[in-house]
């Protein structure tokens, strides 16, 4: 039985299920269908005693939350983060549900992590933690279960232990049980940058459909990882302006345009922004930078009451999960600056994993320039759906993606009807 959330997780879940709310209001949707979707189906909570290099026995707390399978299989990443909690992985795997379902994809959502610090782990622990985690989900994961991905502080290495833990116990490979993996284990060429070319993708939709003009405007990055670095490099390519970038220490500011190219090669080199040419700023000011786009692309709640009216952006790219709180997201809106939400913004990354699974199963893989280019038939098909919803409803892109999103899930439960 799924309980009602309690006043102490009361958080990001609650500020979720009120965008959810207010989507589902607007399409008048049946009640009884739309509280299926506003719980999650199952919440797994697991302790992992793990041997620590100094023999010391230390208990960590991992969970995994499958928030809907209704249109395929659950799909979310797993993050190792000492910030790591249930309502936190209950959200995200909220959101994995609609991002599947706007972008038409055939799964549902779910999240993962284990509450650690992996900065004080080596990598001995941290393998031990990974695969200590992996079988006590066992049970809830396989290709046609719930198939995990990289996220917060996991990455390709990550995937390939999970992948390895779950087909020692299957007593055969199985390639499909994640995606994000290295391409030696079955991953898909363009995985590592699709989260950062959706971004890029996104951006010139939005251009198009806002009468803006890419070639010289200046972007803001916060974040120069995998989405933010990516997103950097490729409209810098496009010839935006990358006047502002930063990492987890803080940013650096030029009006005139950073040599991407130049700054990605520090960052390579020395693991850090520090010492690279440019106006220091942190990533508060950062984000308050002029500029005509705006990436969030490093964590949640960014972007808050206390600076929305601050922001000079004329467009948001969300590339981070959640870098808006439902209060900034009103004074935004107030204010006419137009946000491609994140579960609509960032969905290269699921995008592309979807075709790394496919390839996994057909056991044939693409090239590519054939993975890109179906990547950006499926994200422009779905900003183009999503800016239909906008008009159709007088709503913003997030209000219209919730939309799209939820009608979609709630139509396919519709069709396939209740089993008691």
């Amino acid at each position: 039985m799924i309980l009602e959330p309690t006043a102490a997780d009361h958080g990001l879940y609650e500020d979720t299920m009120a965008r959810f709310d207010s989507a589902a209001q607007l399409l008048d949707i049946d009640r009884g269908l739309y509280k299926i979707m506003r719980y999650p189906m199952r919440e797994v909570t697991v302790y992992l005693p793990i041997l620590r290099e100094d023999g010391q026995i230390e208990v960590f707390t991992g969970y995994r939350v499958q928030h809907s399978i209704a249109r395929g299989p659950a799909k979310g990443g797993i993050r190792f983060s000492p910030d790591v909690n249930l309502d936190e992985v209950r959200a995200l795997a909220a959101w994995m549900t609609i991002k599947c379902a706007v972008v038409n994809i055939p799964f549902g959502g779910a999240k993962g992590g284990v509450k650690c610090d992996p900065t004080q782990l080596t990598q001995r622990e941290l393998e031990r933690i990974t695969r200590r985690y992996t079988a006590e989900i066992l049970e809830i994961l396989g290709p046609e279960k719930d198939v995990p991905a990289p996220d917060m502080n996991t990455n390709e290495q990550v995937m390939a232990w999970i992948m390895d833990t779950y087909s020692m116990h299957a007593r055969q490979t199985v390639t499909a049980v994640v995606t994000g993996k290295p391409m030696s284990l079955g991953g898909s060429k363009g995985r590592r940058e699709a989260t950062g070319r959706g971004i890029m993708i996104m951006a010139q939709q939005a251009a198009k459909r806002f009468g803006m003009e890419l070639k010289g405007a200046p972007v803001v990055i916060q974040g120069c990882g995998n989405v933010g670095g990516v997103s950097a490099q490729l409209l810098s390519r496009l010839g935006c302006k990358i006047v502002g970038i930063s990492d987890i220490h803080g940013g650096i500011y030029n009006e005139k345009g950073l040599d991407v190219e130049a700054l990605l090669k520090h960052v390579g080199d020395h693991r850090s922004l520090e010492g690279f040419e440019g106006e220091k700023v942190d990533n508060a000011a950062l984000l308050e930078l002029p500029c005509d786009i705006l990436i969030p692309a490093a964590a949640a709640e960014q972007i808050t009451p206390q600076n929305a009216n601050q922001i000079k952006a004329k467009l948001i790219c969300e590339g981070a999960n959640g870098p808006t709180s439902l209060e900034a997201d009103a004074i935004l809106d107030k204010r006419g600056i137009a946000v491609i939400p994140d579960i609509l913004a960032n969905a290269g990354g699921v995008t592309v994993s979807y075709f790394e699974w496919v390839q996994d199963r057909m056991g044939y893989f693409w090239r590519e320039d054939v993975v890109n280019e179906r990547l950006e038939d499926v994200l422009v098909a779905s900003f183009q759906e999503v800016a239909d919803y906008t008009t159709r409803f007088n709503v913003n892109f997030r209000t219209a993606a919730y939309m799209l999103g939820i009608q979609r899930v709630v139509d396919t439960i519709k069709t396939r009807g209740i089993y008691a």
